[in-house]
Parts: C-alpha cells; sequence; structure tokens
C-alpha cells in the first residue's frame, strides 16, 4: 500500500504515464548483476550461470538473470566474479565514467555497487577513494572491495565536511549517490514506502545540498560530478540541481546519451535523466552529470604519503618472490604487523578515519609472513607460480569444502596456495603432506 500523497504527486509529475507508472508498480522486478572487469582470466560467467542473454542497455558488462537463479548463494560470487546490482542502480557509475590514473572520490558508497563498478573503469590505475559515513555500512563496503580484488581504493568512514577541508579541488571525478527518500526503490522494499513523507523528501533535500557543496569544494576545475538518486522527488532532483547551479554558475548539465526508455529531466533541468520502472527494465532513479568549469585551481596540494623502505618489507619480498610472478609496487605501509599497499602519490591519512589504507597484503608472525585474504582475491593465475595456485571446476565438491572452511586433498603442491574457482580467486590455503589446510576466513565461511 503507497501512501496516498506519493500517489497524487506521481499522478502530477507523470500525467498520462501515471495508469502505466501504477501497473509497474505491481509487476515484476529486474533482476541484473555487473561482471567484474577487474578479473581477465576468469572463466565466461554466462556458460557457468543460467543468465537470460540480456544486457543492461547502459552498462557493458551487466547482465539480467531471473529471479530463482540466486546468484548471490554462488561459489562465483564469494570470489568476486560479479557483483549484484539493481540495473538502473548501474546508470550512475556508467556515466561517471572514470578513467586509469584519474583521482576519483565516490563520497556515499555503501554498500559499493558504484565504488566497484568505477574501480573496473579505472583498471588498477589512479587512486580511487570510497566514503562512508555509517561505520557499519563502510565495513561493507570494504568488504566488498576486497571480494572484487580491487588494488587501488581506500576506505574511509568520513563525514562529507571533514574531506572538503582536506581536499580541496583535488579530485578529477566525484560520484555523489546521495541518500534519498527511496520512492524508486518501493517496489524492492515495501516497507520503505510505509515511512515515506513530505516532510522527509524535503529533509533529504537539505542533507544532499550540504553533500554537494562539500562536492563542489572537492572537485577540481574541469571535472565531472555525478549526482544520483533512487527517488521521484523533484525536490530531491531536479530543484536540488538546479539551486546548485544557481549557487556555482561554473556548473553546466553535460549532454551525454539518454538511453532507450530514459527520460529526459524536468525543466529547467531538461539535461539531466530519469529511469522509470514503466519505462525500463528497473527501478526508479534519477542522474545528473555536471561539468566543472575550466580555470586555475586553488587546490590545497596534499603531502604524499611516504613508503616504507624495502628493506623493510622484506619478509613480505620473500614471500612475493616464493609465491608470486610480480613484484607489486606502490606505497607500503605498515599498521603494527598488518602490511598494506596503497596506490603511489596516495596522500598522507593522519586525522582521517580509514578502513582500508589500500590492499591488505598480510600479517607478520614471528619472522614469517601469512598473506591476506585481500591479496588471493587481487591476484590472476598467471600472477602465481606452478605449485602456489590450484584452479578447481565449480562441479568439483571441494569448492564448498573450501567454501565451509574445511581441509582436503590436493597434489603438485607447496606452500601458501591460492585456491582459483573456474579461473576465479576464492582465497589462500596452505598445502602440507597432500591435505590443502583451510585459511578461508572465518567470518566468510558458508553454511549452505
Amino acid at each position: 500500500m503507497l501512501p496516498e500523497e506519493f500517489l497524487e504527486r506521481m499522478h502530477e509529475l507523470l500525467k498520462e504515464d501515471y495508469p502505466a507508472f501504477l501497473d509497474s508498480m505491481e509487476g515484476k522486478r529486474h533482476y541484473a548483476l555487473r561482471l567484474n572487469g577487474l578479473k581477465k582470466e576468469g572463466k565466461d560467467v554466462a556458460t557457468l550461470l543460467p543468465l537470460t542473454g540480456k544486457s543492461v542497455p547502459w552498462e557493458k558488462l551487466g547482465r539480467y538473470y531471473d529471479e530463482e537463479v540466486k546468484p548471490g548463494r554462488h561459489a562465483l560470487h564469494e570470489a568476486g566474479a560479479y557483483y549484484i546490482q539493481e540495473p538502473s542502480a548501474m546508470a550512475p557509475g556508467a556515466y561517471l565514467d572514470a578513467k586509469p590514473g584519474e583521482m576519483v572520490l565516490d563520497l556515499c558508497a555503501a554498500p559499493g555497487g558504484k565504488t566497484t563498478q568505477i574501480a573496473a573503469g579505472m583498471k588498477g590505475e589512479g587512486l580511487l577513494i570510497s566514503n562512508e559515513i555509517h561505520p557499519a555500512r563502510a565495513r561493507i563496503l570494504s568488504e566488498n572491495v576486497e571480494r572484487m580484488g580491487i588494488r587501488n581504493c581506500l576506505v574511509l568512514n568520513e563525514t562529507p565536511g571533514h574531506l572538503s577541508e582536506v581536499f580541496v579541488e583535488c579530485f578529477d571525478r566525484i560520484m555523489v549517490d546521495a541518500p534519498c527518500s527511496g520512492e524508486g526503490m518501493f517496489r524492492k522494499n515495501e516497507e520503505a514506502g510505509e515511512q515515506w513523507s513530505v516532510a522527509n523528501v524535503l529533509a533529504c533535500a537539505k542533507r544532499q545540498a550540504e553533500i554537494l557543496e562539500c562536492a563542489h569544494t572537492m572537485l577540481k576545475p574541469g571535472g565531472r560530478l555525478v549526482y544520483s538518486t533512487c527517488t521521484f522527488a523533484v525536490e530531491e532532483n531536479e530543484t536540488s540541481i538546479v539551486q546548485f547551479m544557481g549557487r556555482h554558475p561554473e556548473y553546466t548539465i553535460e549532454n551525454v546519451p539518454c538511453f532507450e526508455g530514459m527520460s529526459r529531466g524536468v525543466a529547467p533541468a531538461e539535461g539531466t535523466l530519469r529511469l522509470f520502472p514503466h519505462k525500463i527494465d528497473g527501478e526508479g532513479h534519477f542522474v545528473a552529470v555536471l561539468h566543472k568549469a575550466e580555470r586555475e585551481s586553488v587546490g590545497r596540494t596534499f603531502s604524499i604519503l611516504p613508503s616504507l623502505k624495502e628493506k623493510e618489507i622484506a619478509d613480505y619480498r620473500t614471500f612475493e618472490k616464493e609465491v608470486m610472478t610480480q613484484n607489486l609496487q606502490g606505497t607500503f605501509l605498515a599498521f603494527g604487523d598488518e602490511l598494506y599497499v596503497a596506490p603511489e602519490n596516495c596522500p598522507v591519512l593522519k586525522g582521517l578515519k580509514v578502513l582500508r589504507p589500500g590492499l591488505h597484503l598480510g600479517t607478520r608472525k614471528k619472522g614469517r609472513f601469512v598473506p591476506a585474504h585481500a591479496l588471493s582475491h587481487a591476484l590472476e593465475e598467471s600472477q602465481l607460480k606452478e605449485g602456489h595456485k590450484m584452479n578447481l571446476s565449480i562441479g568439483d565438491e571441494r569448492v564448498q569444502k573450501y567454501l565451509h572452511g574445511e581441509t582436503f586433498p590436493a597434489e603438485n603442491c607447496e606452500g601458501f596456495v591460492d585456491v582459483f574457482v573456474e579461473g576465479y580467486s576464492l582465497g589462500w590455503g596452505k598445502y602440507a603432506g597432500g591435505i590443502m589446510k583451510n585459511h578461508y576466513p572465518k567470518g566468510l565461511r558458508t553454511q549452505y
């Protein structure tokens, strides 16, 4: 049961399209996943899962699937072969169009759909900062960054206001997937409709304006800002953008492609985009792509984080030489016994709440190095030496044994072994005496 006042507002917004919208709210949901563009060597997911064969128009790696497929309960999901993401929610990340080598911010990033999409576009090059203000959601964000094998991402748990004090005109692109009243998700989440009110719409609009101001401070001249919501409310969408541009006339709405089924926004923000559930195979969404005019930057130059010297990471380099075919480069950091590598030219992190300072490499334990789960997911088979990798087929019973945390028989292995399924890493094991000891994190072990 949708609130009457909400329905009246939608009738006013959609006019002759309103009956079709009502029908769609009673219709079936659409399900999709996005293939992991960072994984180049794994087997084609479409040959392993019964996908529909239909692609998401605005995201080249997006694929639809039927509800009964349940890809979240599959070993390939644990291996980071894909990210389950609502089809419309893939549009903002596609329009951000992040490039390798850039400095990019995902300001309201949890649970990680847009961050992992942005990271795929960056191809491991440059610096991606993903921020989430709520600690519990920030932890989920960090877990998804790890599962998808992202190397060049820092996960922060900060307020937008504090970040804007630190990073003045620093970012080439910023994603603002703003907290909103969630009207576009009413079909997906009935409880959201029960909590709806006009007062909440207006409160969200006020909060969105504050977040946009912080994003403006952090965006370089010439940069791109993508603002998105999953709501239909004009106050949170077109009005937010028009008022923001009124305060900052250096912004223009970019003329980006409008895919079949998408609608242009309400005047005077016709260049923005609307995704309605009665016109596309997805839920409700709004996207505005803004360009900040070029000028000489007044940005604050942040200090670069110094890297540990090579002699300080000798234990890791010994492990690397034994197990891997490549040497990782970047800014090496130690937090107690934990070793990380952040992207080169990483900013100093002092004073920031950091959950993930780059890629977790592992733990130093009394003269030996124990590799981190995150490192396993960031590697592909070609980056591991023979004897230190094992690729299982999806039907092999050892896959489920591994995900349950059990040991299993193995051969032709030595030391630490990265266990793969169909070319996608599941995590580490350690071989000894014909048995693969399980190093899959206890908190991730499955019960099904």
